[in-house]
């Protein structure tokens, strides 16, 4: 289990992308992906293939509560089905952790894409977090559209119940946690930032802003799955702008390195 401070990163699934990675980050040149290469050696695969994961980050809270930074892939039968390593192996995940759901008070979305809200969803429809609140940008819900299976997988359950929170913005969600907008990879994507103090360094959880490590080698070079790319740029250069400056350590969804430094 790898673990900073407070924050620990919990792996979901791991797999092979549906497209090469060249495909995937048009633009990168050979620089690039040789700095890529030293960056999350793990990442390449055989024939110019993508190797990922996908994963989620517990912040551990006072009282032996936890929140949780997105929900993976989820079940067999889970929305992101049809492409993901299904099924993710998050609740085993929590428990090596020492985390049961009902001991998570909050799951932040990083954004809407079928393979981070998975397990917001138990085995018969109801939320697979009972007593947690679920973070979400009010624009990530605005612009997601009804025919997608994360609709009714994810916010209309937890509307019905209650439990879908969404806010606008820079969003402080508890001593030490905020969440902050970084928008392009979704029309709401947002990162948290977690603040340790004498725990250790802060952790910035970057979500879908840093996909693979040839952004982090070059963050001009786009992902083909974002919706607007200039955004998602100018996100990622302040995201990894902060990181440097405040010395936080950058915890990613998937690449092979859940903690990477910032360059």
């Amino acid at each position: 289990m790898d673990r900073h401070g407070l924050v620990v990163a919990l792996l979901d699934a791991t797999g092979t992308f549906f497209e090469p990675a060249a495909t995937a980050f048009p633009g990168a040149d050979g620089a690039d992906w040789a700095r890529a290469a030293l960056l999350d050696p793990g990442a390449a695969g055989p024939g110019g293939s993508w190797r990922l994961d996908f994963r989620c980050f517990a912040v551990a809270r006072p009282g032996g509560r936890w929140v949780l930074v997105d929900a993976g892939v989820g079940p067999a039968d889970g929305p992101a089905a049809g492409w993901a390593p299904v099924p993710g192996r998050l609740p085993a995940a929590l428990a090596e952790a020492g985390d049961a759901p009902a001991d998570v008070e909050t799951v932040v979305l990083t954004h809407l894409h079928e393979d981070h809200p998975g397990w917001t969803s138990g085995p018969g429809g109801e939320p697979f977090f009972p007593a947690a609140r679920h973070v979400v940008q009010r624009a990530e819900v605005a612009a997601l559209d009804r025919a997608d299976p994360v609709w009714e997988w994810t916010v209309a359950p937890l509307r019905a119940t209650g439990q879908l929170h969404e806010v606008d913005g820079t969003h402080r969600l508890g001593t030490g946690i905020t969440l902050l907008p970084t928008p392009g990879h979704t029309p709401g994507h947002q990162s948290v930032l977690v603040e340790q103090g004498p725990a250790g360094r802060d952790v910035l959880v970057t979500g879908d802003v840093l996909v693979h490590a040839v952004q982090l080698a070059d963050p001009a070079v786009p992902y083909s799955h974002e919706r607007d790319r200039a955004a998602a740029r100018a996100s990622r250069e302040r995201l990894l702008a902060q990181a440097v400056r405040r010395g936080a350590l950058l915890a990613t969804a998937h690449l092979t390195r859940a903690f990477v430094e910032p360059c």
